[in-house]
């Protein structure tokens, strides 16, 4: 329990003590002026019975503004999960936004990636090729050097 409910509490059971023990004094009549008239009514009943509706008043008060403070948390945990729900809709969106331009730019690296072993793959053959062609000329002149065959004739004399 909270501190004042307690603080309450003790104060009215209290206040019972008080008016069990004095019972008979509160319940003798007073002439009591009411500022127009004058009026026999036992003074410590009506004081009583003030004190015990400003008592329930203050109790309706409370309760009042306590369910008001538990309306308003509820409202604002209902504003909270629907700013939850957007912000983790926002990041999803995001998300899904990288990931597209993510697998875009993969693809664009694939396709360079590919072009590049392409071309690197036809300078490669071509380069093989002109190895070769100058190895088969080589090969040939040796070959032509060993026999002692000419297969180029000497230019003819000018």
């Amino acid at each position: 329990m909270r501190p004042r409910v307690i603080f309450l509490t003790l104060v009215l059971v209290l206040l019972a003590v008080f008016a069990m023990a004095n019972w008979p004094l509160i319940m003798a009549s007073q002439s009591l002026s009411l500022v127009f008239t004058r009026v026999e009514a036992p003074l410590g009943l009506i004081l009583l019975i003030v004190v015990a509706v400003l008592s329930i008043w203050y109790v309706i008060l409370s309760i009042g503004t306590e369910t008001a403070a538990l309306l308003e948390v509820k409202k604002y945990a209902r504003e909270i999960l629907a700013l939850r729900k957007q912000v983790e809709d926002a990041e999803a969106s995001r998300l899904v936004e990288v990931k597209k331009l993510i697998q875009e730019e993969l693809e664009a690296l694939r396709s360079q990636i590919g072009e590049r072993i392409a071309q690197s793959e036809n300078t490669l053959i071509e380069e093989l090729e002109k190895a070769g062609n100058t190895l088969a000329a080589y090969i040939g002149e040796l070959e032509d050097q060993i026999t002692g065959q000419d297969r180029h004739p000497p230019p003819p004399p000018r």
